[in-house]
């Protein structure tokens, strides 16, 4: 981070922390539940254990309204509803987690938690980042790049033509 903030969707400015917080927890939301399996090992190395916690929300399904804008810029509306899962827990060391993920993977929702309460630890957190946030992005981002790839060759550009009368 630069130093520089942000400005949130309320309108109020993001600290460094809230922007890199913002982050990982993107990464996380988007980690598919046997990613976060795989990234028990490097978590319990980073943290020299896996590290003892306490639910304070069990993770939980239900449903979300997605909203969207026609154009990306238009009026906001409804789109539908979406299955996602919600956890909090806090840590042997007094952090608290917090999960949504898409989906109804409760154990995504706790691992993902689980992750974002010992990235908030500062003994931790470079590490963490290092070894599974970084490496998760990277994998986002592959398959991201893939999927348009894959995609381009379909790609349509769409022209408007502007026609009269007499144009015939």
């Amino acid at each position: 981070m630069d130093g520089a903030t942000e400005t949130g969707a309320s309108g109020t400015s993001l600290s460094p922390e809230q922007i890199q917080r913002q982050r990982w927890m993107a990464v996380l939301a988007r980690a598919g539940a046997a990613e976060l399996e795989s990234a028990l090992p490097a978590i319990a190395e980073a943290a020299g254990e896996l590290p003892a916690y306490q639910l304070i929300r069990r993770p939980e399904i239900g449903m979300a309204m997605v909203r969207a804008r026609a154009g990306g810029t238009g009026a906001a509306f409804n789109l539908g509803e979406m299955t996602m899962t919600r956890c909090t827990l806090r840590s042997a060391t007094g952090f608290v987690g917090t999960a949504y993920v898409a989906g109804r993977s409760q154990r995504q929702a706790e691992l993902a938690a689980l992750l974002d309460a010992l990235l908030q630890d500062p003994r931790h957190q470079a590490k963490l980042l290092a070894i599974v946030i970084d490496p998760l992005a990277r994998a986002q981002d592959l398959r991201r790049r893939r999927r348009v790839d894959r995609s381009a060759p379909t790609r349509v550009d769409f022209l408007t033509v502007v026609r009269g009368e007499d144009s015939l």
